[in-house]
């Protein structure tokens, strides 16, 4: 019975050597089978253990593991509840790495990997073959939050920590892009410098564009950057994780702010685009976007302009685009207006044919008639009044009394009936302008007693046409320049080179009595100039010339008339 005794506790001790001699170690394991789920494996114990099929494929990418292989398993516990070894081939993996993780760490080298899955604080990285936990915190130097860009590539990463205890390896990609941007600091002078061309991954995209990675930085490409044509949303253009080519528009060093443009890679379709689409050519284009107020065609990739509701169609009851346009279909426009600093296009889409009204709108209503209206909508600069059922025309806030002033419209209501006078009627533009003070001939012939023809005289400009500048004198009374009175250069008689409340020099040249307006001419002031110049300097051997010197003169008085309204 004692030898019995001895025997049991001597098997009971080995036994428990072997437990010590296994449990928490790396051993060495045969693969006895393999089915779909579970590889079986035999480490030398009573029974076997079991390795999952995904975890052998996981950590032996490189390899398929076979029934009668050997491999390294990490022993858990000699026995479960089933009477079976628990075994891990990822843990195995992860112990053998420890200790070249430990060298890594040291020499402080990067390691490659890729991220795979999500968990609680932040993804599981593969580093050839062992998991190792990037924390949300350390993905990136600034913080991301769609990461779908990064997972499948191949990134760089510092190993932070090591604990063996509970099996971890902290990694950080933040760590890497910070050193690496450190080191590259001045390489990325050269290849951030502005105009270069680089390629880079979509990052984030935002309502306002799109953050691109391009390795060591992040830039921004701003909406109006990514294409010539209109957008409404960066994503309808851009994917997360696609790669594109970008063009540095600038790069601030010392915030590390970088501007990226996609459509700069490409010519600008607004580039000589006078020459292409002058204003009355005719052109077909594409219905872009429909507005309540009317609708955007594209004639070509990134020329586009608007055709108001307006000049949809002729009648005027008709007030709403849908009905008149669809998205994609194809329409015969003719150019009304080219701004090329505003980049802006307005087109006509009314056809010129029977169903226009304004050959008889032309005939009936003419210059210097006297018509009842009534005042329909009213904005700052003036009232809009309605001649008839289709037509409107509009009283300029100049034109409502010879005393006005920017509280003139006030005195006029919606749905007021008024007697104006006809100033001018363009059929081509489709507009009528009237007049409510130049039916008061007494007060006009007042203020017109002390005018003298050829008095030079210093003016306003209240309103731009495309005929010329309307003006304002001293007392009040209207003036206009023409358009080719507007400077001695056919090259300087650009009516919208003047902006309002600018002032200018203009000489008397008339009084139209009939449409109550003083007409004047910048012109004859340049022209009495020129033979002054002319007498001066002779045959101007000098090197002077004359449009040298009346330039330096236009400017100087400019200079001057500024001076005078910053001390006002």
């Amino acid at each position: 019975m004692a030898e019995n005794t001895e025997n049991f506790e001597t098997l009971l001790d080995q036994s428990l050597k072997k437990i010590k001699n296994f449990e928490g170690k790396v051993v060495i394991g045969k693969v006895i089978s393999i089915d779909h789920n579970y590889a079986l494996i035999d480490v030398g114990l009573k029974s076997e253990g079991r390795v999952s099929v995904d975890e052998l494929k996981f950590c032996d990418k490189e390899k398929e593991i076979k029934v009668g292989d050997k491999i390294d398993v990490f022993v858990e516990r000699v026995e479960d509840k089933n009477g079976e070894a628990v075994l891990s081939r990822e843990k195995a993996k992860k112990e053998s790495a420890f200790t070249s993780f430990d060298e890594i760490l040291k020499k402080d080298k990067p390691v490659d990997g890729n991220i795979y899955g999500k968990v609680k604080g932040g993804y599981t990285v593969d580093v050839d073959g062992v998991i190792t936990f990037l924390p949300g915190s350390q993905v990136d130097i600034k913080p991301v939050k769609d990461i779908a860009h990064l997972v499948g590539q191949k990134l760089s990463f510092k190993v932070l920590k090591i604990d063996k205890e509970r099996g971890n390896i902290v990694i950080s990609r933040k760590a890497f892009l910070e050193e690496s941007l450190k080191k590259n600091l001045k390489d990325s002078k050269k290849a951030f410098k502005e105009g270069n061309e680089i390629e880079g991954i979509v990052k984030n995209i935002t309502d306002y564009g799109a953050f691109i990675d391009l390795g060591t930085s992040d830039g921004l490409i701003h909406l109006t950057d990514i294409s010539w044509k209109r957008i409404n949303h960066p994503s309808d253009y851009l994917k997360i994780g696609q790669k594109i080519k970008v063009k540095i528009l600038k790069y601030i060093v010392e915030s590390n702010k970088i501007s990226l443009g996609i459509k700069q890679l490409t010519k600008d379709p607004w580039h000589n685009i006078e020459k292409k689409y002058k204003e009355g050519k005719k052109c077909s284009g594409k219905v872009s976007k429909i507005t309540d107020y009317g609708a955007f065609i594209e004639l070509e990739d990134g020329i586009e302009g608007l055709v108001h509701i307006s000049e949809m169609t002729w009648d005027k009851k008709q007030k709403n685009p849908n009905e008149i346009v669809s998205i994609g279909e194809k329409v015969d426009v003719t150019i009304l207006e080219l701004d090329l600093d505003k980049r802006k296009l307005s087109f006509r889409m009314k056809k010129k044919e029977a169903s226009n009204p304004w050959k008889e709108y032309s005939k009936k209503y003419k210059k210097g008639k006297i018509v009842e209206c009534k005042v329909g909508n009213i904005a700052e600069y003036g009232i809009f009044v309605s001649l008839e059922e289709n037509l409107d025309g509009m009283i300029h806030i100049s034109d409502t009394d010879w005393e006005w002033d920017a509280k003139s419209i006030s005195k006029f209501k919606t749905g007021d009936s008024v007697k104006a006078l006809i100033l001018d009627v363009n059929e081509e533009k489709q507009r009528i302008s009237l007049g409510i003070k130049q039916l008061d001939e007494k007060a006009f012939l007042e203020k017109i007693k002390d005018i003298k023809i050829k008095d030079i005289i210093t003016c306003s400009v209240i309103h731009v046409k495309d005929n010329g500048v309307k003006v304002k004198l001293n007392n009040n009374l209207d003036g206009f320049i023409e358009k080719e009175n507007l400077s001695i250069d056919e090259s300087e008689q650009n009516p919208r080179r003047y902006a309002a409340n600018e002032k200018l020099d203009a000489m008397i040249k008339k009084v139209d009595k009939e449409n109550k307006i003083v007409v004047l001419s910048i012109k004859e002031i340049e022209s009495k100039e020129q033979k002054k110049i002319k007498k001066e300097f002779g045959s101007l051997d000098s090197g002077a010339t004359l449009g040298k010197i009346l330039g330096e003169k236009k400017e100087k008085k400019k200079k001057k008339n500024n001076n005078l309204k910053l001390k006002k």
